[in-house]
């Protein structure tokens, strides 16, 4: 494994990590016992940063997490990073909420799920704009003097707004939609985005020392060298919710994934780690929030690490999306 190393945060972390989202079976119905397997795999594989959220599977993916960790015992060798600001009610309709009531009780459910004293990284999943952000980082500040958090992270939030936050409370890190397609994309499945990342979240991170983990490294698979035109999903499939997976949209951007597996012919080096590396080689990305439906996909995935992009192949890679770039 290969780790990185940023100002605000103490540890070293994996340039890959692992992404909890499918842990709730929100992408294939992936159960438990698969997801123990994954998470084994990846400690046996050097990874030490997961990523995950209550809404996950609906509460499912932090509590699946929390027992693997306890029966395994591997708390203090990884590095959690849970979010907060996403509540929904019976109809699993989200709102965004991150008022001192609600994070005071997020806190204490996901400590609960996750059978742990502390969550490593607490990130604000998404901005809030009913709540003054005063309330909200005097609430950070109250849990992380309580020992409930150890660093605090912004995901999908505006320069703007991180500059607010920054101005009153240590932001260790930062969290956006970012692929060799998706580098300042306007919109997340049906969600505005507030922030361009290649041209404001990166430079931002550097100047602050702030982690970078980008979400989404190969665009819900498309660009894993493995999707297929006529990909049907499973009803529980959350890219049945996402615009960019249906025409006109995904006409376009399947055009530059097939321009992209061409040129992964060329250079002997399967899409997937392509995609991987056009990321982990960029000096502001500190872990890869890489999803896994099987170990074997996941030790595939880690193959990236034995090699490494040339200038020239980015120089080639570069000149195959720039077109695509304002899809």
């Amino acid at each position: 494994m290969i780790y990185k190393k940023v100002e605000k945060i103490k540890e070293e972390i994996s340039s890959i990590g692992i992404g909890c989202w499918n842990f709730g079976g929100d992408w294939d119905g992936s159960s438990d016992e698969n997801t123990e397997k994954i998470v084994l795999t990846a400690l046996e594989n050097g990874i030490n940063f997961f990523d995950i959220a209550p809404v996950y599977g609906f509460f499912h993916s932090e509590a699946v997490l929390g027992k693997i960790m306890k029966k395994h015992g591997f708390r203090n060798k990884v590095i959690i990073a849970s979010k907060c600001g996403l509540r929904w009610g019976s109809d699993k309709v989200t709102r965004n909420d991150l008022s001192r009531e609600s994070i005071l009780w997020e806190i204490d459910q996901s400590l609960g799920r996750l059978q742990t004293d502390h969550i490593d990284i607490y990130q604000l999943h998404w901005p809030d704009h009913n709540t003054p952000i005063e309330e909200t980082v005097d609430t950070l500040k109250e849990i992380k003097k309580a020992g409930k958090i150890r660093y605090i992270g912004l995901t999908n939030f505006s320069q703007k707004d991180a500059e607010t936050f920054e101005s009153m409370v240590e932001i260790n890190s930062q969290q956006s939609l970012y692929n060799m397609l998706e580098r300042n994309t306007d919109s997340y499945h049906n969600i505005p985005l507030e922030y361009k990342t290649e041209k404001e979240v990166l430079p931002y991170v550097k100047a602050h020392g702030q982690a970078f983990m980008p979400y989404s490294p190969m665009f819900q698979g498309l660009l894993s060298g493995k999707f297929k035109r006529s990909a049907n999903f499973s009803q529980a499939d959350i890219r049945n919710q996402n615009p960019k997976f249906r025409d006109p949209l995904f006409s376009r951007y399947y055009e530059a994934s097939e321009q992209l597996c061409r040129f992964a012919q060329k250079i002997g080096h399967p899409l997937n780690e392509i995609s991987l590396n056009w990321l982990r080689q960029n000096p502001q990305v500190t872990s890869i929030i890489a999803g896994a439906d099987t170990p074997e996909e996941l030790l595939e995935n880690l193959q990236c690490l034995t090699w490494e992009l040339t200038e020239e192949m980015f120089e080639e890679i570069e000149k195959i999306i720039a077109p695509f770039e304002n899809i």
